[in-house]
């Protein structure tokens, strides 16, 4: 959700070799520890009850509270509509992220949540993923852009749910009070990061978790090259010592000494609690991450603006739109009944209850009732509206084992020491090199 999430496939060093942590498997109560049952344990590695057709289990990543409860909403009310029982099996979000394919390779649930894009396109050409072509015949209300992202090689294997944008999220009224204005463009945007960096309000920043400072290096390089260059580049079709990309690094450089100091022992969480604590003044991050960490009383303060514009000749075109949903795998035990309750989550009936829950998402369907949207989620459906190039993300637009072994380490690497640039990018060519080739072999 939210979190893009560190890309996955079981390289991270702590997720090796052992399945998702057990005291994080929630099954409709909580386990405690010291008390886990055999089901429970089962649960921890995705295997429902085994025979049980009117059970399907579902392998959830909303593992923070506003999802969470949000979800379980949504199949309570599945339940009472007649629908089969939901079981739902809760992992922490980058636990989830970073045991994955081992999860998918084993027992797994009858379906699990998971990111459109590349991160299915991948799962789909290792045949882990059911096909889900006969829901989409059904679905209503989708452009053909989100069915795109849902599609490999013609056919279909992922239901869409929600979408959030990234963006440079703020607080109003901390904007009002010391006469901030928005900036449209970089020099606007380093100007206004020292103003605040000298105002005891840094830019919030943060990369403990491996994922948060994709999304800053996404967006220079989308301003900086282009959509179309970003692209290529996610794909290993450019070469990340090219001239283009270490520019990206250096003009990042210059937002460096305006930005909380210790991000990579940071949270994303706890930066977002800084933002609402009025500690940091600005932060790029997608709409679910401020908007976890304010209080429902306080989250009409929370604004926006697009990431500023670098190049005229690209200006603000292109938008970041994580699309999340939900996949079946190739070896779910139930599949009949994962196919009913996707029908149903493919409604705009049931992404309306969800958003209910969680305001801080954007419909994908677009026949979803839109009249009870915060002023935050229609100026962010309107910014995506807008954009004339929608991506996903840097972990969902490259190859995930890609994103995981080599470019969290890389910009953490970054973070830690901005100045060899030419290294760093000779680092990373070599290692995608080594990657795309065996894709390619």
């Amino acid at each position: 959700m939210g979190p893009a999430g560190a890309a996955h496939p079981d390289a991270s060093r702590s997720a090796r070799g052992r399945p998702p942590s057990r005291r994080s498997v929630l099954r409709g109560t909580a386990v405690g520890v010291g008390a886990v049952t055999l089901p429970a344990l089962l649960a921890a590695c995705g295997r429902g009850p085994g025979g049980d057709r009117n059970t399907v289990t579902v392998g959830s990543n909303a593992s923070d509270a506003v999802p969470k409860k949000a979800f379980a909403a949504v199949f309570g009310a599945y339940e009472r509509r007649g629908g089969k029982r939901v079981e739902v099996n809760t992992t922490e979000h980058n636990e989830f992220q970073q045991s994955i394919t081992r999860y998918l390779l084993g027992s797994p649930d009858d379906v699990f949540m998971w990111f459109a894009g590349y991160r299915m396109r991948y799962f789909a050409e290792k045949g882990l993923l059911a096909e889900t072509g006969d829901l989409w015949k059904g679905f209503e209300g989708f452009s053909p852009a989100v069915e795109d992202q849902s599609t490999h090689e013609g056919r279909q294997y992922f239901v869409p749910y929600y979408y959030y944008p990234w963006a440079v999220f703020h607080r109003r009224s901390l904007f009002e009070d010391r006469g901030y204005e928005q900036a449209a463009t970089w020099d606007q945007f380093v100007a206004l990061a020292r103003t605040m960096h000298r105002d005891g309000t840094p830019v919030a920043f943060c990369d403990k978790d491996g994922w948060p400072a994709m999304g800053t290096f996404d967006y220079i390089d989308l301003r900086l090259n282009g959509y179309d260059f970003h692209r290529r580049l996610m794909a290993g079709e450019e070469a990340w010592t090219d001239r283009r990309v270490k520019k990206v690094f250096d003009v990042w450089r210059e937002l460096m000494p305006y930005y909380q100091k210790g991000a990579l022992g940071r949270t994303w969480e706890e930066a977002g609690q800084g933002l609402q604590r009025r500690r940091t003044g600005m932060a790029v991050f997608g709409m679910p991450h401020p908007g976890q960490q304010f209080p429902p009383e306080e989250r009409d303060d929370i604004d926006f603006f697009p990431f500023p514009e670098i190049d005229p000749r690209h200006g603000r075109d292109a938008v970041e739109a994580p699309v999340d949903g939900f996949l079946v795998p190739k070896k779910a035990r139930n599949p009949e009944g994962a196919m009913e309750l996707l029908r149903w989550l493919g409604t705009a009936e049931a992404e309306e209850l969800y958003l209910d829950g969680d305001p801080n998402t954007v419909a994908v369907n677009d026949r979803a009732d839109t009249g009870a949207y915060s002023p935050l989620q229609r100026k962010c459906a309107e910014l995506v509206s807008r954009a004339g190039h929608i991506s996903q993300f840097m972990d969902r637009d490259t190859r995930p084992d890609f994103a995981q072994t080599v470019m969290i380490k890389a910009l953490q690497d970054f973070i830690n020491d901005p100045k060899d640039v030419d290294g760093l990018c000779h680092r990373i060519e070599r290692q995608k090199a080594d990657i795309f080739s065996d894709s390619a072999s």
